[in-house]
């Protein structure tokens, strides 16, 4: 038995069809279809005959008046637009899913398969809302008529949670009636990652860190060799030191590498917020949370590494749901019912004594032991002093692409200046140091008069004299900016000894939220290292 498609080109006429259909219909066949084209074809679809008589109906048909040429064809115009269409589908790096008026299933292809976990025979003819969820957006679609564009979805279903960023478009007849929908869906998975590719910086590897001293050569040779695993990792050194530089080339190092780098300053933001970032949020967690919640940065880093820089600065209720990460590789949003397994490396950096904040209460011992498998110490610049003339060479080609200038030097004087003092700020130090003499270097060389350094570090005796109070000058004869003068110096001086601005304000006495109202008011540049 047979299923023959015919292609018949005729010239047009009242009753052409109903004649064809007759001769068919004359041998006992049913036909599946009838197509016929702008171009005068006929194309006709018929079940079921025997080889041998085809030949026979095809001459009968050729006879009808105004049929001028008959022949058989593989597949029908629809069949072939179909298979086309699959063909477009099976190869798009997107899921396609697209629902009828009733919000069943009527098509997918391959990748939104992988995305819901379900194969195609599992989904087709099936009512969405009940075999995934009833929360999907699709059908607020098909109520409303509504398109939508990169919503970010995240549903329970019977296979798990499921993240995934959908546009969709009504499907509308000639009488603007709903008569379906359709969704492009790209799982969150691929969007972190593409994110990621077009907006991350350029990465450190070890080749980048500089310096001959037996201090430094220790920690890279400790960090090469912890890159090659999955160990968590704490970085311990003064600030300023590079410990962000060292977290960066370790990832770079590691079989993460193309994967995300997440840098996170535990000290930069309120513990709400850095809860909020960290973890993430669903639809209604808090006031002003966002529709659809939000992807927190230990999903975001999945299968690549997050830097918790200033970890002592972290509140003790946040130390102990990192903790839980750390156990059992699984975070739960804000608000959330729903555990997601997560697999990230974790590098901590601090320059606290955590130690001493385990006896204080401040920090938490079993998090001190996850934390601090593989300890790496930066050494400070004072104790590698060698490596100043090869960083300021460095630093001086830097800064002459960055200023415009074409500075070729540093004279000995300047660098004996510079190799006396102890660097309490370390390298971050010597960068400010250095930009500010290239910024006052009038020619080639840099020379002793323009490396200005603290004086107080430096050994020399504070001024003290109303005469140096900052901003007593002829232009600057109220007391308000006298205050304000000294002011950011002391909170910049306080800022450069205490390298956090948690650490600062508790120091200080006064709020996290004062100091960085007053950084934003003077200008200072707080930059981690």
């Amino acid at each position: 038995m047979d299923n023959p498609r015919l292609w018949i080109s005729f010239e047009d006429r009242v009753g052409f069809v109903f004649d064809i259909s007759r001769v068919i219909f004359a041998w006992r066949l049913n036909i599946v279809s009838i197509e016929i084209t702008r171009s005068g074809s006929l194309y006709v679809h018929i079940e079921k005959i025997e080889t041998s008589e085809l030949a026979g109906l095809m001459n009968e048909l050729n006879g009808i008046p105004g049929v001028l040429e008959i022949y058989r064809v593989p597949m029908m115009p629809s069949e072939e637009r179909e298979k086309k269409l699959q063909a477009i589908l099976d190869t798009v790096s997107e899921g396609i899913l697209s629902v009828d008026a009733d919000g069943i299933i009527t098509s997918i292809n391959p990748v939104a398969e992988e995305i819901f976990r379900y194969t195609a025979a599992e989904l087709l003819g099936r009512n969405i809302a009940g075999v995934l969820s009833s929360e999907v957006p699709i059908l607020r679609c098909l109520k409303d008529g509504k398109p939508y564009n990169h919503l970010e979805i995240s549903i329970n279903t019977p296979k798990g949670r499921l993240n995934f960023l959908s546009t969709a478009r009504p499907l509308k007849d000639d009488g603007e009636n709903i008569i379906g929908a359709v969704a492009c869906i790209k799982d969150m998975s691929d969007v972190k990652q593409l994110v990621y590719s077009m907006t991350k910086p350029a990465m450190t590897t070890f080749d980048d860190i500089l310096g001959v001293s037996l201090p430094l050569k220790e920690a890279l040779t400790l960090s090469r060799k912890v890159a090659q695993g999955n160990s968590t990792v704490l970085i311990r050194g003064e600030s300023g030191t590079g410990k962000e530089l060292f977290a960066r080339a370790i990832h770079m190092a590691s079989s993460r590498r193309n994967k995300p780098f997440v840098p996170v300053n535990c000290a930069a933001l309120p513990d709400s917020l850095l809860e909020s970032e960290l973890f993430g949020y669903v639809e209604g967690a808090f006031t002003g949370a966002q529709k659809q919640g939000k992807l927190g940065l230990f999903e975001f880093a999945n299968n690549g590494t997050i830097l918790l820089d200033e970890i002592g600065e972290m509140s003790t209720h946040l130390q102990a749901k990192l903790l839980r990460v750390l156990q059992e590789g699984r975070v739960r949003r804000i608000g959330d019912r729903v555990e997601n397994t997560v697999n990230v490396r974790v590098i901590a950096a601090t320059n606290r004594n955590l130690e001493n904040m385990i006896t204080n209460g401040d920090f938490r011992e079993d998090l001190y032991y996850r934390l601090n498998v593989v300890p790496v110490h930066i050494p400070p610049l004072r104790r590698r002093k060698e490596d100043i003339p090869i960083l300021t060479d460095n630093l001086i080609q830097k800064f002459n692409h960055r200023l415009g200038k074409n500075i070729k030097k540093i004279s000995s004087a300047a660098m004996d200046k510079l190799n006396k003092y102890n660097w309490p700020g370390n390298v971050r130090e010597l960068e400010n140091i250095l930009e500010r003499a290239m910024i006052l270097a009038q020619d080639m060389e840099i020379k002793p008069e323009q490396i200005i350094l603290d004086r107080t570090y430096a050994g020399e005796k504070e001024d003290v004299s109303p005469a140096h109070f900052p901003g007593n000058d002829e232009n600057s004869d109220t007391l308000n900016t006298a205050v304000d003068g000294f002011e950011k110096q002391f909170i910049e001086q306080a800022l450069l000894k205490y390298g956090s601005i948690r650490h600062t304000a508790k120091v200080l006495g006064v709020s996290h939220t004062t100091i960085m109202n007053k950084i934003k008011k003077y200008g200072l540049k707080v930059t981690p290292i």
